[in-house]
């Protein structure tokens, strides 16, 4: 393999000084057109690639977002990962990617090294098992920015990309009720996210537009694992009031709990019990009974609007808000 050739080089064979050949690379305006031509001829026949290291060096950046998710075979976020690399690509910037597997330990020890490999910029979805983003907001230290989405935290002085869950359980509400539902569930997911208490405070809100009283018993959580998430829909069942639909923190969740009714009784899904959920995952397309309706919460969109915003945080923009909330839709998973 020949050696990789140098502006100095480039400069002798032309004859010309180092900084006129940086100036015509460059496209600086002092140098002229027949000037630039030739040099930018003479460094395509010499296979001349500029020093990207020492770009970055001069510039104080290194073009480098980190990406800090949960899981990257859930389909959700792998759609978001395709929003976010969009704008990447689109601004000349590399991704680096960590999962924290839903555990805050690795969440600080994945940011630890994007640090050390100073990333320009910080995308996140919190872990299930995050108190508190102390961790994030020591980020101000190195002048990195960081936008979160899709779980995000509950403070308001952050940039942050959501969808609306809070509406769309009251919408979820009205549909039950609408089918003739009166005796609801709600299958929740870990007290420590955001995401659920949204969930909960639709839920609830929903229930008093009716006039219906809620009950207690009839709500369980999950801390996302198949085993919690039986565990839950067992303690749901027990209840004296049964419940004739469940709503459940996710698809996920949806299809263990699902699974459940299945193998530990006689009740026949989406004519004795049914079920509705939230992300609407692609292959609801593929069971035999699918939730009734998933709550479309745009994990692309999600994920491209909160790269945008961290682009322009990064370039110094001024924002209209820090904040962005998109509306969930209702989205039917089989024929009535």
């Amino acid at each position: 393999m020949s050696k990789q050739a140098t502006i100095k080089e480039i400069a002798k064979k032309l004859g010309v000084s180092i900084s006129t050949v940086s100036r015509a690379l460059h496209d600086h305006p002092s140098i002229g057109l027949r000037t630039k031509m030739r040099v930018q001829e003479v460094a395509k026949e010499m296979h001349y690639e500029p020093n990207q290291a020492a770009i970055q060096f001069k510039m104080g950046k290194t073009f480098t977002l980190g990406v800090i998710i949960p899981e990257l075979t859930e389909n959700f976020f792998s759609q978001a990962i395709s929003g976010i690399e969009d704008v990447a690509f689109e601004n000349k910037y590399n991704v680096l990617f960590g999962q924290s597997h839903d555990d805050v330990e690795k969440e600080k020890e994945i940011l630890a090294t994007f640090i050390k490999n100073r990333i320009d910029g910080l995308l996140v979805s919190l872990s299930k098992s995050t108190r508190n983003i102390d961790h994030f907001q020591k980020l101000v230290n190195y002048n990195i920015p960081v936008v979160f989405f899709d779980r995000v935290p509950k403070e308001e002085d952050i940039y942050a990309v959501s969808c609306d869950l809070f509406k769309s359980s009251i919408k979820i509400v009205d549909f039950l009720w609408d089918q003739g539902h009166r005796h609801i569930a709600l299958l929740k997911g870990p007290q420590t996210l955001t995401a659920t208490n949204e969930r909960m405070r639709g839920f609830m809100e929903g229930l008093s537009r009716k006039r219906a009283k809620t009950d207690p018993s009839l709500f369980s959580s999950s801390d996302l694992t198949k085993e919690s998430s039986w565990n839950a829909m067992k303690d749901i069942l027990s209840q004296k009031n049964r419940p004739t639909a469940v709503i459940a923190f996710n698809d996920y969740v949806a299809l263990d709990a699902m699974q459940y009714v299945k193998k530990y009784t006689d009740l026949v899904i989406n004519k004795d019990i049914c079920f509705v959920s939230y992300s609407n995952l692609p292959m609801r397309t593929y069971l035999d009974t699918p939730p009734l309706v998933s709550i479309e919460q745009f994990p692309y969109e999600q994920g491209r609007k909160a790269t945008e915003m961290l682009m322009a945080v990064m370039n110094g923009e001024t924002l209209d808000t820090k904040q962005i909330v998109l509306d969930g839709e209702l989205i039917a998973l089989q024929e009535e």
